[in-house]
């Protein structure tokens, strides 16, 4: 039972609270735990009543209270390596990260090192940079990870979603019809949306030439 312990009673933040960070704190609720967020848009009263919610101003404001946090926030240029070593600093010792977003969200090489040093207890995710992940990168052999494959949008239900949801954009492209904001991250060259609300301008895709290892002869 080493290094188990029950959620019950533990501070739990999201980084982002959007569809998908909204939807972890509602399953996290039955459990008891004490739920925080952050986003650059307040969620309404009735919502954070009805859950629980700690809302925080800033990220780091609301790493320091938590036991675990759960990253759900898109990569742009503004979140791009946004937990590093200073901002891992003002963690709690011991605390679990669990990131399903995207793996550039986490500068790689601080992680390992919170780990080495007890800073984090844990850290959990499917999400890697770049992907595939090369066979050296250090996450496949780093203490107290808990690293899977980027499987979680395989279900046949969800590739379902995934058609219907496709095919409606370009019926709707074709058609000349709007395409619903929730569908769209750029219009015309422009953030819009989805996009507008979520995203900042900028590139963060720098480095993606590591996964070109895979393709290099033996």
């Amino acid at each position: 039972m080493a290094r188990s312990y029950d959620v019950e009673g533990m501070h739990v933040g999201t980084v982002a609270a959007g569809r998908i960070g909204l939807a972890v704190l509602k399953r996290l609720k039955p459990f008891d735990m004490h739920l925080h967020y952050t986003d650059r848009h307040r969620l309404a009263p009735e919502v954070e009543t009805e859950l629980g919610l700690t809302w925080h101003d800033s990220r780091e404001e609301m790493y320091g209270v938590c036991d675990v946090v759960t990253l759900n926030v898109p990569l742009h240029s503004e979140t791009e390596h946004m937990i590093n070593d200073e901002t891992l600093k003002r963690f709690k010792r011991g605390a679990y990260l669990v990131n399903t977003a995207r793996g550039k969200l986490a500068d790689r090489d601080a992680i390992v090192r919170a780990l080495e040093s007890g800073q984090l207890a844990g850290y959990a995710g499917d999400v890697w940079f770049p992907q595939p992940a090369p066979k050296d990168h250090p996450w496949r052999t780093m203490p107290h990870e808990g690293m899977t494959p980027h499987i979680s949008g395989t279900s046949l239900s969800a590739q379902a979603r995934y058609a219907a949801g496709t095919r409606e954009i370009l019926e709707c492209y074709f058609e000349g019809r709007p395409i619903r904001d929730e569908y769209l991250i750029v219009d015309g060259g422009k953030l819009a949306g989805t996009g507008a609300r979520s995203y900042a301008s900028g590139n963060a895709t720098g480095g993606s030439e590591e996964a070109a290892k895979f393709s290099e002869p033996a």
